[in-house]
């Protein structure tokens, strides 16, 4: 009798998390714009959000989220071998966002890279930290995902201001023998570009409705919100029943759903169309608004120090955002 070998894969093994001390509840924003604290709860289930100082950039609070993960972890940074970091709110465009952190955790023997996939950032961090540790290129990578979005988003604009927070999330990915990452899905529709984007610095974006970009301050964000809903439940719930699907997976054999905290609703609607109970989901937007690449972490990170989440539980994290980009990924705890 033969037995196959069982191959190497990579587990989640750690996380950590951030979020600036300065807090921007719904009623100081209605001091802003016309809107209300109980327009914003219903149509969001955004009830504050947190706001970088403004000395305080991305490569600081992915520095924290990072430090905080070693501190809960044990694990040394001088144990990883590259950093990977999604965000769509640099310091800089060069040097990386990774690059600044490897050099302020002492990482000196790890390699380093930004990726930009907005609000999916954090779960295609993941999937690449996936892909190179069962391929044994690498043993352990730190994946960090941080946003200071308010550095980019304009409070006159009533449809967007309401909406963004800053903050940041880290979790290390690392060899494991079976591993735990099971499944993996990404995917994009780039011609839906135009219906949730930040104002070019070097190029002006032409938006759904012409060329109403053209006169806009450069490096701000702007966001048609009915197309984004829409476009989002179908392609996370087509995304998610595929995950599924391919592992043999009904709703009920989901213990947790985190998705990207974009809008209440859209978790909402896609729980109703994949079967996972609403109960089973975890959202960070409450208390921090949307995030962007930071949404999961944040949900994620409170409900494993609380033992809500435990060891063996099956997790589906599905990121999804501007480009317009998706990705998701299927794991046990």
């Amino acid at each position: 009798m033969t037995t196959s070998a069982v191959k190497r894969g990579a587990r989640l093994s750690a996380i950590g998390t951030y979020a600036p001390s300065k807090v921007l509840a719904n009623d100081d924003l209605a001091k802003l714009v016309d809107t209300t604290d109980e327009w914003i709860v219903r149509r969001t289930g955004i009830r504050e959000r947190r706001i970088a100082a403004d000395d305080e950039y991305t490569s600081d609070l992915c520095t924290a989220a990072a430090r905080d993960l070693f501190a809960r972890s044990g694990t040394s940074p001088g144990d990883v071998d590259l950093v990977i970091v999604g965000t769509t709110t640099p310091d800089y465009p060069f040097p990386s966002v990774a690059s600044m952190v490897q050099d302020r955790l002492g990482m000196r023997h790890a390699g380093a890279i930004d990726i930009q996939a907005t609000c999916a950032g954090f779960a295609y961090g993941l999937h690449i930290a996936n892909g190179l540790v069962s391929a044994g290129v690498h043993d352990r990578v730190l994946v960090a995902a941080g946003e200071t979005l308010s550095k980019v988003t304009d409070y006159t604009d009533r449809a967007t201001c309401i909406l963004f927070g800053d903050g940041a999330g880290a979790a290390l990915v690392e060899a494991a023998t079976p591993g735990s990452i099971r499944a993996s899905i990404v995917g994009s529709s780039g011609d839906g570009g135009p219906h949730l984007y930040r104002t070019g610095l070097s190029r002006r974006i032409a938006s759904a409705a012409g060329a109403a970009g053209a006169e806009l301050p450069p490096g701000l964000i702007r966001q048609n919100g009915r197309e984004v809903y829409r476009w989002a439940v179908e392609t996370v719930s087509a995304g998610v029943s595929r995950l599924m699907q391919d592992a043999g997976l009904t709703g009920d054999d989901i213990d947790w759903f985190i998705p990207h905290s974009a809008n209440i609703r859209i978790t909402e609607a896609v729980c109703e169309r994949t079967g996972i109970p609403v109960s089973r989901t975890l959202s960070s937007i409450e208390c921090y608004g949307n995030t962007s690449a930071a949404t999961i972490p944040l949900a994620l990170a409170p409900a494993i120090a609380a033992n809500k989440i435990r060891r063996g539980d099956t997790l589906i994290l599905y990121g999804f955002g501007g480009g317009l980009v998706h990705a998701g990924l299927l794991l046990d705890w």
